[in-house]
């Protein structure tokens, strides 16, 4: 109760816990035992560690780091006073390319120019490939996104970067929206949006195509 004074009123924590406020008030009131001051220090020396880690540090190096400092702990204490303070270690994810755009396929010129704005519906619509985290594990994501409204209108998500994974996120923008011939696709340069299948399924449905510059 004393450590999450800050984030409850004192009064709540004991009605829930059904404890009273005078047996809390007195043991405050206590002188503090060593294992507590001893716990206190230790926390300081963990978050120092932690905070120099950049938080990418758990139980077993903040250990090692802190009996190389002459610290005399172990893991069992380290990962409890981890988890009453929340304290954890953060895993950066692995940046994973998904443009390929060291290929010999045509590209097309950049009609977008980077004018991000439409005046009305279904008159420029962009389309990208990135990755997510979910509870299936890491997917690759392909979307379609009409610049009027921001919309996502069409997106398909695939363990694999493959070809279908584009043209599933254009058909689906398509079946939703059938628009008319004239709307400036654009994209990056990468493979799967220089494919002849891609290409051809734009020509069939009216769409101009449009890439960005390398680098883009």
């Amino acid at each position: 109760m004393r450590d999450h004074r800050w984030k409850f009123p004192v009064n709540v924590m004991c009605r829930v816990l059904d404890a009273p406020r005078s047996g809390f008030y007195a043991w405050m009131k206590s002188p503090e035992s060593k294992r507590r001051k001893e716990d206190r220090r230790l926390l300081v020396k963990i978050r120092e560690v932690h905070q120099r880690s950049k938080r990418s540090y758990g139980s077993p190096r903040l250990m090692e780091e802190l009996r190389n400092s002459g610290e005399v702990c172990n893991h069992k204490r380290i990962e409890r006073l981890m988890a009453t303070y929340g304290i954890r270690s953060v895993h950066r994810r692995k940046y994973r390319v998904t443009t390929d755009s060291g290929h010999s396929l045509p590209v097309a010129e950049n009609l977008l120019d980077r004018q991000f704005t439409a005046t009305e519906p279904n008159q420029k619509w962009v389309a990208d490939i990135t990755y997510v985290s979910t509870d299936e594990g890491w997917l690759y994501l392909a979307t379609v996104m009409d610049l009027f409204s921001r919309r996502i209108i069409g997106y398909a998500t695939s363990r694999r970067l493959k070809q279908e994974l584009v043209l599933e996120a254009l058909r689906r923008a398509i079946h939703r929206r059938r628009p008319a011939a004239g709307v400036l696709h654009h994209s990056d340069r990468g493979s799967q949006y220089a494919a002849e299948a891609y290409q051809a399924f734009l020509k069939r449905h009216g769409l101009s195509c449009s890439m960005s510059r390398r680098g883009d």
